[in-house]
């Protein structure tokens, strides 16, 4: 017998069957651990058993379960009609090397346990209701951002599949055959977006702002974009530290840390007129084998990573990176070489499914925020090809990219218990 499922009292996770992501998580954690943190490689072993373990389950769960070219897992709880756009919801299962347990993950065991409620009470939706759990969303293995969702939509090169894994595991195209994939067919589309009428994505909060905020619940307004310089490089000339005067030397240390201040004063200057980015040098090294204390050193090798949701912004930016480079060229007798830049869009979630969160978290008691993405996600993909998109963020402590991860299972279920709701009312809304 069908049945409606009631969330007029407490906060909705009564629904929710805490057992399913408890066991998940767990054996998620076993297969990734590395001794210190958790590494699922992207289209590697840790990545592939994630995926073998969420098929399992949702195989238990009587659901749906294909996979596309790229080895992208889709489980569907098939609806009343069919031919209706599909609402989904999922995230992505590999980590950064060393990371944590609940980065993407979280988001494909929070849309499996809004299945797993709703085939226990008999609810069927009017349209299909899809958990996708992405492929390579790191681009910690694969200098692409978004990898898996791009290839569900057709967006990757030929030359895409000859890029090799940064830990020098193999290139993409034969990892993907390696993990059962076909790479072969890089330009098919699996996804349409005019089959798709939402995409809704569960996340940690990779940030401090819902612990700080004591709030257990994020609701997203937007992703932020991205400008990315990820091997840029000074070249200056090694030189004897006491011989080598001032005037004489070409300091690669000394260009890159005068380019960083320039660009950290930018950034002061740009958030004191009330504008919102943030700005990232996370790699900067001499060569190990050439540097030393008593030498000017004649390499530098840098990252710059700046964000923002604002597009116009972002541009910006970008010019007075180059425009900073080129001065500090001449000032310190050195060359400068960003190297390819990579980047992405900003977005902007759907104002209906933000309500939608905003009233429902409201209704069962839920304390939430709304917020932006700093980070990067799926989600900003999905929109690009015009799919009305939302994200809920859940606490968690210590950040992410790290080991030390730690959202709290009560935190979890609230989450769910809001994207059960916004997944509901989507799915069976006229």
């Amino acid at each position: 017998m069908e049945q409606t499922l009631d969330h007029s009292a407490g906060d909705g996770t009564h629904a929710l069957d805490r057992q399913l992501p408890e066991q998940l998580f767990s054996a998620l954690h076993d297969i990734g651990f590395d001794g210190q943190g958790i590494t699922r490689a992207t289209y590697g072993a840790g990545e592939n058993a994630a995926h073998h373990l969420i098929e399992a389950a949702a195989d238990k769960l009587g659901l749906e379960i294909r996979r596309d070219w790229a080895n992208n897992l889709y489980v569907t709880l098939p609806g009343r009609d069919r031919s209706r756009p599909a609402v989904m919801t999922g995230s992505h299962m590999d980590s950064v090397p060393g990371g944590g347990n609940y980065d993407g993950a979280a988001g494909v065991v929070a849309g499996l346990t809004v299945l797993a409620s709703w085939t226990a009470a008999g609810f069927v939706p009017e349209r299909d209701v899809t958990v996708m759990a992405i492929r390579a969303e790191e681009s910690a293995w694969f200098p692409i951002s978004y990898l898996g969702s791009k290839a569900a939509f057709g967006l990757l090169s030929e030359s895409d599949m000859a890029t090799r894994r940064n830990d020098g595991a193999g290139m993409l195209g034969d990892m993907i055959r390696q993990s059962g994939g076909q790479p072969d067919a890089f330009a098919v589309a699996a996804l349409d977006p005019k089959s798709i009428d939402s995409f809704v994505e569960l996340h940690i909060e990779q940030g401090p702002v819902l612990l700080e905020r004591d709030c257990p619940v994020g609701i997203v307004n937007g992703i932020c974009g991205s400008i990315r310089y990820r091997s840029a490089v000074v070249h200056g000339q090694y030189a004897h530290s006491g011989a080598t005067p001032r005037s004489y030397r070409s300091d690669a240390v000394i260009a890159g840390a005068t380019l960083m201040l320039a660009l950290q004063q930018e950034w002061i200057r740009r958030e004191d007129a009330g504008q919102e980015m943030t700005l990232t040098f996370g790699v900067c090294h001499t060569e190990a084998d050439l540097a030393h204390f008593s030498a000017v050193s004649g390499r530098l090798d840098f990252s710059i990573d700046v964000r923002s949701r604002d597009i116009v912004l972002l541009r910006q930016i970008d010019e007075f990176i180059h425009e900073q480079a080129k001065l500090i060229e001449k000032t310190c007798h050195v060359r400068i070489a960003l190297g390819q830049q990579t980047s992405t869009s900003p977005s902007i979630s759907d104002g209906a499914l933000v309500q939608s969160a905003i009233d429902s978290a409201a209704n069962m008691g839920i304390p939430a925020i709304c917020m932006p993405s700093g980070a990067g996600h799926d989600t900003a993909l999905f929109a690009t090809q015009g799919i009305p998109t939302l994200m809920i963020f859940v606490r968690n402590e210590h950040g992410s990219h790290n080991p030390m991860e730690s959202m709290e299972l009560s935190d979890f279920m609230k989450g769910c218990a809001v994207l059960e709701a916004v997944l509901r009312k989507r799915s069976t809304a006229a």
